[in-house]
């Protein structure tokens, strides 16, 4: 499906197309693919963080495309539209992997290393991925995550994760209050479509998370290796080489500002963006901020160079 938007503000038309890629298991990944139609730079792949989907970067990636970069916003497996593998595979490693041969598929296509802007998740997988290819990313934006993340953070966000996954909700309204308890400094949205974006409505007439649960619940989980996961995140954050921006949201419950400071010093040549009225979920607390510093970071040390 393919629909056209006028960007207000813009003399600028994004055509919105949803593609398909294929992941380290042949599992069908789903994207969105954001293009003017006037591409002078390296593509861009947003990756959303645990439980979220694609929809989560619509407003960034059609903003990326009216400064000609054609954006690729990506449903990680078992989440959105993609697949919920046969196999259960859901930790670091699989995301990686899926991360890698996404990227290489979108190389192909334009013939030029990819922008990466992960989140949480995104931007865990993102780290892992440039130290099995130092080639792989010309450049990262991590949203709000570090090697070093504080555990209470994480408990939190999987305790909201799980709490509803398997009894689901009775109507979106319900979601929405269950999201408004959890974030309760963001400001609730006029409309509810975002929110339904993200939830399915099964046969019993109930609304659950659009994710697979084993995302968090199988044998081969989220959680698989999490301590190993966290040790390797310093190694492989020390060996990226490309222009780097850290987003963090400054009330954030996962990357304190010691954190932040510890990967300034892990990757000397990054930069820093302190994003206020936000926390974790920084592009959705304030988008427009968050928008300004990834645009501004591209612009001064990215595309000016590609």
């Amino acid at each position: 499906m393919i629909s056209w938007v006028k960007q207000t503000g813009h003399d600028v038309t994004v055509q919105e197309e949803v593609v398909q890629f294929r992941g380290a298991e042949d599992n069908q990944i789903v994207a969105t693919r954001f293009d003017s139609g006037s591409s002078d730079h390296p593509p861009v792949i947003l990756m959303h963080g645990g439980g979220q989907t694609r929809h989560s970067w619509n407003d960034v990636g059609r903003k990326l495309a009216t400064l000609g970069l054609v954006t690729y916003s990506v449903d990680a497996r078992g989440h959105g539209e993609s697949a919920w593998v046969d196999s259960r595979n859901y930790s670091f490693w699989h995301y990686r992997d899926d991360l890698l041969e996404i990227s290489e598929q979108v190389r192909s296509r334009h013939s030029r290393a990819p922008i990466l802007v992960g989140a949480s998740l995104g931007g865990i997988t993102a780290m892992l991925a440039q130290e099995v290819n130092a080639e792989v990313f010309s450049a990262i934006i991590l949203v709000d995550i570090t090697p070093r993340m504080e555990m209470s953070g994480v408990d939190k966000i999987q305790g909201f994760m799980g709490a509803q996954m398997n009894e689901g909700f009775a109507s979106v309204e319900e979601a929405a209050e269950a999201i408004a308890s959890y974030l309760p400094n963001r400001k609730r949205p006029k409309s509810l479509d975002g929110l339904r974006k993200n939830l399915r409505l099964r046969a019993d007439n109930r609304w659950y998370w659009h994710w697979d649960p084993a995302f968090v619940s199988g044998p081969a989980s989220i959680n698989s290796g999490l301590a190993e996961g966290f040790e390797k995140l310093e190694r492989a954050a020390g060996a990226i080489r490309v222009p780097t921006l850290l987003v963090r949201g400054q009330r954030s419950e996962l990357v304190t500002e010691a954190a932040a400071q510890e990967f300034l010093e892990l990757v000397p040549h990054a930069k820093l963006a302190d994003v206020s009225d936000a926390g974790h979920m920084v592009a959705g607390d304030n988008n427009a901020v968050f928008a300004g510093a990834v645009i501004g970071f591209l612009h001064s040390d990215v595309l000016q160079s590609a």
